[in-house]
Order: C-alpha cells, then structure tokens, then sequence
C-alpha cells in the first residue's frame, strides 16, 4: 500500500491519502444516512440542497481543521422533524437562529467561559451516556436485518486485529451483496423529483413561535454539550497537540457560520458530534482526508440526475449501518477518561450517563453537575472527619 502525503495549511497537518483514510471516510454513515435520507424520504425535503449542504460544510471542515472532525445532521432538530414534521421556512428559521445564537457563543469567548466549569467527571458521564445512546440506536438498526448486520459485525470485529485494511468500506461492501443476495431493501424511496434549490418563504409567527420552542432551544442544549465540548475534548484525547485548534469556540463559529449560510437554501441543520469523531478514528481515520473525501463524494452524488444518487446510497442496508454505528459507540463510550476516574467519581458518571440515555444531554448536565457538587461535598466532609482523628 501506498501513501501520498500532502503538506497543507500553516499548522502543518497532512492530508493522508491511503485506503484507512478511505475506510475512515465511511465510519459516520450510520448517524449520517438514516437520518439524512429519513428528512429526504419521509419528509419530502429536496435531495439536492440537502446532500451540497452536508458536501460543503464537511468540505470546509476538512480544509479548516484538517483532521477528521465529522458533520452531522442536527439530531434533535431531525428527531422532531421525523416524527412531527416542518414547513420549510419554520426549518430554515430554525438553522438560522441556531447558527446566530452558535456563532455568538463563539465570537465572545462565552462558550470557552462555559466549558471550563463543567466538571471532568460530568464529562465522561456524557461520553458514555452518548455511547450507550448510539448502542442503543444501532441495536435498532440491526435488528433490521440480523444476518447481515452479524455478518458485517463479525467482519469488523475480525478487523480489530488487522487494523491496516479499511475495515468500514469492505464491511459496507460486504453489507451491501449481502442485501443484495438476500433481498434485503434498502430505505424505500418514491420518486425524487429534481428539485433544485427551493427559497423557502419568510415564516409566519406562529411558525416562528414553534421553530423556537421545539428545534431551537433542544438543539441548542445537545448541540452545546456533544457537537462543541466533547467533540473539542474527544479530539484532544485522540491527537493530542495536533488538535490545540479544535476548540470549542472554533467548533461554535463553525456551525454557525454553515447554518447561516446553508440552511437558508435547504440544507438541513447541521453540527459537528463526537460520536462522529469517534467513528471516524475507529475505521483509520487520521487526518482531514476522510471528511475531504465523504463531502467530494457526496457534492457527486447530489450532482447524479434522476435521483441516481440518493437511491445508490439508500440501497446500503439499515443493519450495515448499525453494525458500523455499534463500533462507533463503543469506541464513544469506553474512554480513558472513564476508566482513568476515581472511584468517587463513579456515581457522578453513572447519574450523568443514565439521565443521557434517559432524557437527553441537557438534563445529564444539569443532574451530572448536581450529583459532582454533592460527591465534593461528602469529600470534603470525609477529609475533614479524617483530619480530626
């Protein structure tokens, strides 16, 4: 195997050419896709605004940080969107607002005041509660098909122990004769009229009033705590001084400038995740190469006619998702972090992961900062006893 080097940026990083970077490229399809083709599907959204804005915004992200640094639908704003569904200008109101609000945080130095004082202990409660969420969602999504998602799990698996093969594109490959042998679908899709890039109309008040009570203000709280502090704090854990830049104020002003930019002209909302992170750097991903790759690959097939790109990508089976997504998770929730903690500190983990995988990240962090609160209390009160005696 060959590996082409180019020097790129004044940092120095490297864009790493090779089939891990490749493999890399493909680790995040299993949050990426479902949820993706789901607004496209289900909700009627245009393909191709979608898929350019996911395009550019990963384009941009590998050319600015130039490390695998993922992008992501909005999970919480995509949630409601599934399940209630939007009119397109409470959508793009929505975006808009999220990435003001993101790139505020970001220009003033708020958001860096914020994520010092969340406690390193809430912090890997966080991690694992998101970990074990994305479990959770993958278990789902093999149980679509459970021969193909076990044959792709065992072929991940064996690749553990054989890290230098891209083990994400050949389990997908794998997935997909699989469906194809077993006549397995893929997510069914109507016909995708080619729609180009629609203006939605300005939104009316109660549209505003609604945008802002069921996307805005959830999204915001997920978004602050998985897409800006762990995916700043995962990146360091993974590269050390090589991600000084990611920080969370650069991944503030970053989402915001692409939901203001893009979500106005149909793109969904997007936001950076560490859960993406992690499933990047689980399948070889190593430098800016990976998301440079997935956003070429998608701006091509966005530009297919006909809709021949979105139907390619809805015929990767749902179980060969979730079995990429369930590595991903693991390699999420099992941190150093976590396994570095002190033993004092493993009931505040635990409340904080639990109220994760119970509510939503926003309550762990209210309930994880409670609980550490206590725990130093009931330390200081323990020392203070132990000084006595």
């Amino acid at each position: 195997m060959t590996r082409v080097e180019a020097t790129a940026g004044t940092r120095g990083e490297k864009f790493l050419f090779n089939l891990r970077e490749l493999g890399g490229a493909l680790g995040d399809l299993g949050t990426l896709l479902p949820l993706m083709l789901g607004a496209i599907a289900l909700v009627g959204l245009a393909p191709a605004p979608v898929m350019i804005g996911f395009a550019v915004f990963y384009i941009s992200t590998a050319l600015y940080y130039r490390l695998p640094i993922p992008v992501q639908p909005m999970k919480a704003v995509a949630a409601v969107l599934l399940t209630s569904g939007i009119m397109p200008a409470g959508l793009a109101v929505s975006g808009v607002m999220i990435g003001a609000v993101l790139l505020v945080l970001g220009t003033t130095g708020w958001i860096t005041r914020i994520a010092r004082v969340v406690p390193q202990s809430v912090l890997a409660g966080l991690q694992a509660g998101l970990g074990l969420t994305l479990a959770l969602v993958s278990l789902d999504m093999m149980a679509t098909s459970p021969p193909i998602a076990l044959a792709t799990l065992g072929l991940l698996v064996g690749f553990l122990f054989a890290p230098r093969f891209p083990s994400a594109l050949i389990g997908l490959a794998a997935a997909i004769a699989l469906a194809q042998l077993l006549d397995v679908p893929g997510m069914p899709f109507g016909t995708v009229e080619a729609v180009a890039f629609p203006i939605p109309p300005l939104p009316t008040f109660a549209e505003l009033e609604r945008a802002i009570s069921l996307y805005v203000l959830p999204q915001l709280a997920l978004t602050f705590t998985n897409a800006i502090l762990l995916t700043a704090l995962v990146a360091g854990d993974y590269f050390g001084e090589r991600a000084s830049h990611v920080t969370p104020a650069r991944l503030s002003v970053t989402s915001g400038l692409a939901n203001l930019a893009l979500t106005p002209f149909g793109a969904l909302p997007m936001c950076h995740g560490a859960g993406g992170l992690a499933a990047h750097y689980r399948f070889g991903a190593r430098s800016g190469t990976a998301p440079l790759v997935l956003g070429a690959a998608l701006l091509l097939f966005a530009l297919l006619p006909d809709g021949l790109g979105v139907a390619a990508l809805a015929a990767i089976p749902a179980a060969g998702l979730g079995a990429l997504l369930l590595m991903a998770s693991g390699e999420l929730a099992f941190s150093k972090r976590l396994f570095d903690s002190k033993p004092s500190c493993w009931p505040v983990i635990a409340v904080t992961a639990g109220v994760t995988v119970w509510a939503d990240p926003f309550w762990a962090l209210l309930a994880g900062s409670v609980a550490e609160l206590i725990r130093m209390a009931i330390v200081r009160l323990l020392m203070h006893r132990k000084a006595k005696i």
